[in-house]
């Protein structure tokens, strides 16, 4: 089995990748920049007894997407993908204060890289095209939900987008032997926050949480694995909530 999870290197794509290995799937790490952490993330997997294949693809370029499932095909036929790689784009602010190639990019990356990776995806795995099927994940968010405002509305939306991406292609392809379903992380313990300039935004909002906590990468790598697996045969279009309750 051959998963390909985009944005692999850190936080919940790192522990999805890791947590596929020891599920015995072969994985492509997809990342965009430093190849540092992609690189320790594939030895993670090869330590599983697995291989690994790090790869540097930007999920919004199609000649990109085209040359990662291009290079995922020498480690066997694609029968997973995650689209986790997103961006918020920017510190957090109103909307009215935001430029629009922030957005712009936000909505390139968080919509349009899915849609582009779906599409490869399906032309690989349909029967309709020759394929044995899969299993898609996409990975939402909880904001799609909140509106995320004062932070990231345009975030929050474009999230949404997914969401409706996810339940659209999935009476699409249902019939054809893929899987599409999605995950919606709620408040995560991940770099992204200290990266925006919000070291304690996690315990700011934690009393927010009915759980009384954020959650861990590994918590979402489950529920992402369990959509992935055989266990989850007669799941399709479903958006899995893991946001402690919120």
């Amino acid at each position: 089995m051959t998963l390909i999870v985009t944005g692999g290197s850190r936080g919940i794509g790192a522990a999805i990748c890791t947590l596929a290995a020891a599920r015995g799937y072969d994985v492509v790490v997809d990342y965009s920049g430093d190849p540092a952490p992609a690189e320790a993330v594939a030895e993670q997997v090869r330590a599983s007894g697995r291989q690994a294949l790090p790869f540097c693809a930007d999920v919004s370029s199609e000649d990109d997407v085209r040359a990662l499932f291009d290079a995922a095909a020498g480690l066997g036929p694609v029968t997973g993908l995650v689209n986790n790689a997103a961006i918020v784009g920017n510190t957090p602010g109103r909307l009215e204060d935001y430029a629009v190639d922030v957005v712009r990019r936000t909505f390139d990356v968080n919509v349009t890289g899915v849609f582009l990776c779906c599409r490869e995806a399906v032309r690989r795995m349909s029967t309709r095209h020759g394929g044995d099927g899969g299993a898609i994940v996409n990975i939402s968010s909880t904001a799609a939900r909140t509106g995320s405002a004062g932070e990231w509305v345009h975030y929050a939306a474009s999230k949404a987008a997914v969401d409706t991406l996810t339940f659209g292609l999935a009476q699409e392809v249902a019939g054809e032997g893929i899987r599409v379903n999605a995950v919606a992380p709620g408040m995560v313990h991940t770099g992204l926050h200290e990266a925006a300039g919000l070291p304690d935004r996690l315990e700011k909002f934690a009393r927010q949480i009915p759980m009384g906590r954020a959650g861990h990468p590994a918590e979402i790598a489950e529920a992402v694995l369990w959509l992935l697996s055989p266990a989850a045969s007669f799941t399709a279009g479903a958006v899995l909530d893991v946001g402690g309750g919120r």
